[in-house]
């Protein structure tokens, strides 16, 4: 037995489990659980200047690492409302980040004290759950409970909320739990009737299909997908924001599929008479829940972990609630050797060709040679110079709408996008958290200029902890899928679109950052190139041409016309 404060059990417990990271922002209300990490040498603190980015950050790591990224907001009140757009994304993206926030003292509570909120109310829609700790004593259990939630299927965000008589108080405590000892998990197999009946139903396909998503991509389940696709001999295609699910050098991978996928996945989706998705909703960014984007009567076979996924949007011919891998490695073993698939395999010959022809065009229509740069260009210069082993981050907005399928992704784990919650101001921060999360990875972020202005300040961050990451800013100076809209549907009447910034790459070196400014792109090939060399975080600024604007959500004006 140890007598501890709440702070240091709290420290403890984060021990215990492995952490071996927290990103966080100090505050009055937590200062026995900082008091206690100063002599926590198996963690590293990342003190932030946001407690939004220092969430995404965590998300990151989350992501990159497959472990919980912590992130500890040490003020109650605005400390920990500047949290939720942070974890309302992660919600989105089921990464499992578990959040600790200061909160006033119990006995302050519903009397309009100094930065009074009801946490717990603010954070249920964004999080998986969301609780306040009722006693210094049952610290450590509560942190267990938020590591445990978070990453149970299907991962993602909690919110802990930590009094500040918990973390003053003092208790009695015995040996703190690992993992091991209270969440033990096993990947769960499909049913073995389940996996009999859909070997069936693909051995017998004559325009088969796999849809690899997040449950291949977070599980580095590419080897048993790709693996079932040899077998069988059929494409596969990811779920946006995936495309990184399997390798692109796979000659059966098509890429990523939906309305904003390439012309040769989305075909194949539309196409297909059987469709296997694995570890996918096949939800609003793959089919805006319309058959105009997936065979209204093809045949599919879903496989979630989640079972009210299965058949959610679009009715499943089987469903198997199962780990995508796991299942993938069952549906191997018993497909049938030997059996005539000609057609079949007339279907997979005829899309290798349309996709080699896909790249090919894809490189000889890229406008190398426009100034100011188009998209296009950059897309390929990157695609020339950019380490295959890189993590790529993004934003939301038109330009990196464009980039999500137009890169090459030749390792999983290599792309990591707001996906379905779209937001602006990710792609920086979560950069950071994964290069924390995987320092031998070159990180290479892609944001518009709007979305890298809301998070500068974390150059800071970057440069204090030698965080040594690549954000490439296209600067096209506007709002560009808003303007794209008013360009497209309410006839150019722009207002609030066009927006003005300083020369990123000089504010990057007044934050002791490394900045390059790109005009042409062989400045962005020698700039890209300088600055993964170059041993401090580094910004490009890159002069985008402002026209080269393109209307992604075409659905939700079609009401206009245009």
């Amino acid at each position: 037995m140890s007598k501890l404060t709440g702070g240091q059990a709290a420290v403890e417990a984060l021990k215990a489990e492995g952490t071996s990271h927290v990103f966080g922002l100090i505050g009055s209300a937590t200062m026995e659980m900082f008091d206690a990490l100063y002599d926590a040498d198996t963690i590293r603190f990342i003190g932030v200047h946001d407690e939004r980015t220092g969430t995404h950050m965590a998300d990151g790591f989350a992501r990159m690492s497959g472990q919980a990224g912590v992130i500890l907001a040490g003020q109650n009140g605005p400390g920990v409302t500047n949290l939720v757009t942070g974890l309302a994304q992660a919600k989105a993206a089921y990464s499992p980040v578990v959040s600790i926030g200061g909160a006033l003292a119990s006995g302050h509570r519903y009397r309009d004290a100094f930065q009074e909120v009801d946490q717990d109310a603010l954070f249920k829609p964004v999080t998986k759950k969301t609780w306040t700790a009722t006693g210094t004593d049952r610290v450590p259990e509560m942190l267990r409970e938020a590591f445990r939630e978070a990453m149970a299927p299907r991962r993602g965000p909690v919110q802990l909320n930590l009094p500040r008589d918990v973390l003053a108080g003092q208790a009695e405590f015995d040996a703190f739990q690992t993992p091991e000892q209270y969440r033990p998990f096993v990947a769960p197999a499909g049913a073995p009737q389940a996996i009999a009946d859909a070997a069936a139903l693909l051995t017998g396909a004559e325009r088969l299909v796999i849809i690899a998503g997040g449950g291949i991509k977070n599980t580095g389940g590419a080897d048993q997908c790709m693996a079932l696709a040899e077998a069988l001999n059929c494409p596969v295609v990811s779920s946006p924001g995936h495309g990184d699910a399997v390798p692109f050098g796979h000659p059966l991978n098509a890429g990523q599929m939906g309305p904003r996928g390439n012309i040769v996945a989305s075909r194949l989706v539309k196409e297909a008479d059987v469709i296997l998705a694995l570890g996918t909703r096949v939800g609003f960014n793959a089919t805006f829940y319309s058959y105009d984007n997936i065979n209204k009567d093809a045949k599919i076979i879903h496989v979630e972990m989640e079972p009210t996924a299965i058949g959610r949007y679009f009715p499943a011919e089987i469903g198997i609630m199962g780990d995508a891998p796991t299942v993938a490695g069952q549906l191997q073993a018993v497909i049938a050797a030997g059996q005539d698939r000609a057609k079949a395999e007339a279907w997979t010959a005829t899309f290798k060709a349309e996709r080699a022809a896909y790249l090919a065009k894809r490189d000889a229509e890229a406008r190398v040679d426009a100034l100011p740069i188009h998209p296009s260009g950059l897309f390929k210069t990157l695609r020339d110079v950019m380490p295959r082993d890189a993590a790529v981050t993004m934003d939301a907005g038109t330009l990196c709408l464009q980039a999500t399928d137009a890169l090459n992704y030749w390792h999983p784990k290599s792309l990591f996008t707001p996906l379905d919650f779209g937001l602006v101001g990710f792609s920086f921060a979560a950069g950071l958290g994964i290069k924390l999360a995987a320092p031998e990875r070159p990180v290479i972020s892609l944001m518009g200029d709007g979305g890298f202005g809301m998070t500068v300040s974390e150059l800071s961050t970057a440069v204090d902890y030698g965080i040594n990451t690549v954000t490439l800013v296209m600067n096209n100076r506007c709002w560009g899928a808003e303007k794209a809209y008013q360009r497209d549907f309410f006839g150019e009447r722009y207002i609030g679109a066009d927006i003005s910034s300083p020369p990123f790459d000089k504010l990057a070196e007044l934050y002791g950052a490394k900045g390059y400014k790109a005009e042409t792109l062989s400045e962005v090939a020698g700039a890209l190139e300088a600055a993964l060399t170059c041993g401090k975080p580094a910004v490009i600024d890159v002069s985008m041409d402002p026209d080269a604007l393109y209307s992604f959500r075409r659905d939700s004006f079609k009401h206009r016309g245009g």
